[in-house]
């Protein structure tokens, strides 16, 4: 057997590893900034002062905060079947490097090159309820199975008004390559999505929370019905991969926002990276801004707010959309 020398490894397999090694960096990094984030935003909202003594401003309790789970044993409750326990967990986050893939950053900062890359990103975010439930199954805990539960019922119904959102963009942009659609919005705010489809946006943004499990809409963790929902019984890393993995899914809601609705890595003066973070990261803090202002809804309000509005606000919106575009 010969070993190919370094001219022979093709191109491609090359910066697809280094891009994953990028992403890898990218997640982490935002990992412990959102951590820091929103324990500053709750302690404001709450008026204290937040994270205050490790390092200036509390900077470095992330760092300390991902020490303390790294060293943590890890303990398989009794009853729970030892392989779907830890396989969970690594399942909530291995999609995530496939979802970052196909997202671009600026008009030659991506991972993956694909015409498919919004089917690639829908298809694989649909893993990370498969994890939940797992989690929740083989936990043998009432209060796990009963977060699992309401995980995959409230993934069902927001999944249906979030894909509607996303399928008037693809057809009113006619593509389903992400590049394409950021290259048809302009660089003004006015040239954006959002601005001829602000229906759409809210649908998906509201939806968005709710396939994140995100407050309001965090019915599966619960603390005050169900301890911690479906990660009751992890303790250590496999807290921090779902840990990690939800913040990581809240990136990439954010990220197809920006893409979809707010015109990608374009802006007004100049182009580029700078412009898609800056609008990714004011997603992000709007999202936490949510979890520290409005309650927690009940479980039947939660799916009523779904099959009762944003069903049938995500359908008349598709039609008139589909009417409008027929039209002219």
């Amino acid at each position: 057997m010969t070993i190919p020398s370094v001219t022979e490894i093709p191109v491609e397999l090359v910066r697809l590893v280094v891009a994953l090694i990028a992403l890898a960096a990218f997640i982490g990094l935002n990992g412990l900034v959102l951590v820091y984030v929103e324990r500053k935003v709750a302690g404001h909202v709450q008026r204290r002062p937040g994270p205050f003594e490790v390092g200036p401003h509390g900077l470095l309790q992330p760092l300390v905060d991902a020490a303390k789970l790294i060293g943590k044993q890890l303990v398989t409750p009794q009853g729970a079947d030892k392989i779907l326990f830890w396989v969970a967990p690594v399942l909530s986050f291995l999609p995530v490097f496939v979802l970052f893939m196909p997202i671009p950053f600026g008009e030659t900062v991506f991972a993956l090159d694909t015409n498919l890359g919004l089917l690639l990103i829908l298809a694989f975010a649909g893993l990370g309820v498969l994890s939940l439930c797992l989690a929740g199954w083989a936990s043998n805990n009432k209060w796990s199975l009963l977060g699992a539960a309401r995980a995959v019922a409230q993934s069902v119904a927001y999944e249906i008004p979030l894909l509607l959102a996303v399928l008037t963009i693809a057809m009113q942009t006619g593509t389903l390559d992400l590049m394409d659609m950021v290259r048809s919005q302009g660089a003004w705010p006015w040239q954006w999505n959002i601005v001829c489809q602000p229906v759409a946006f809210f649908i998906y943004f509201v939806s968005a929370i709710g396939e994140t499990n995100r407050a309001p809409f965090d019915l599966p963790e619960a603390e005050s019905e169900l301890t911690a929902g479906f990660h009751t019984e992890y303790s250590g890393m496999g807290f921090g991969l779902f840990f990690l993995a939800e913040y990581a899914n809240m990136i990439v809601v954010c990220a197809v926002a920006t893409i979809l609705f707010l015109g990608g890595w374009q802006g007004p003066f100049f182009s580029g990276a700078v412009w898609f973070l800056a609008k990714l990261y004011i997603l992000l803090l709007l999202i936490i801004w949510f979890r520290w202002t409005y309650p927690r809804v009940r479980f039947d309000q939660l799916l009523n707010i779904n099959w009762k509005w944003l069903l049938p606000l995500a359908l008349a919106n598709l039609l008139v959309t589909a009417f409008v575009i027929k039209l002219f």
